[in-house]
């Protein structure tokens, strides 16, 4: 009876050791470079815009789009001029009048120059390195014709066309 009791208490005393050994010994996880600046940083979040669409002094259409920033915490409270004033301000820059979106062939927009444009672009308006990363939410055309060109709502609705399918927009990163 003594040999199993000295056996227990000699198992007990090498776990103990052993445990004891191992949480000493252990390492913290490294961060990496990129999870620890993700840490640093906030989603802001965007209101949706509609831009127009001119050609031949009409408007023949519009872009509904919603997008927002990932920004370093607390810059985004400290900027003078609001953020959504800008957005809307520099997508009109971008969209109207230039050509960056051909309707006729939308599956060959390219989201990364739209995305490191618009980053750049805001981030000169801006004055420093404020945005991080742009995160496109939606970014679809609507026709004048489909908008029932402001008769009655009687008319059947159609859905606008997806330039930026949500799976495409989610698998582009932005440096």
């Amino acid at each position: 009876m003594i040999k199993l009791v000295l056996t227990g208490l000699w198992v007990c005393a090498v776990t103990l050791a052993s445990v004891y050994f191992s949480v000493q010994t252990a390492t913290a996880p490294a961060i990496s470079p990129d999870d620890a600046k993700k840490a640093q940083q906030e989603l802001v979040k965007g209101e949706s815009i509609n831009v127009p669409v001119i050609a031949n002094g009409q408007v023949t259409g519009y872009f509904l789009t919603r997008i927002s920033f990932m920004m370093e915490k607390g810059k985004a409270t400290a900027l003078q001029i609001p953020l959504p004033e800008l957005t809307t301000d520099e997508l009109f820059s971008l969209l109207v009048g230039n050509n960056a979106i051909d309707i006729s062939h939308t599956q060959n927009f390219d989201i990364a120059a739209f995305r490191s444009d618009l980053k750049k672009r805001m981030n000169e308006r801006l004055g420093g390195d404020y945005v991080a990363e742009v995160l496109i939410e939606q970014l679809d055309y609507l026709s004048k014709e489909e908008t029932h060109g402001g008769e009655s709502i009687g008319k059947k609705t159609v859905k606008p066309v997806k330039i930026v399918p949500e799976a495409a927009a989610a698998k582009v990163p932005i440096e």
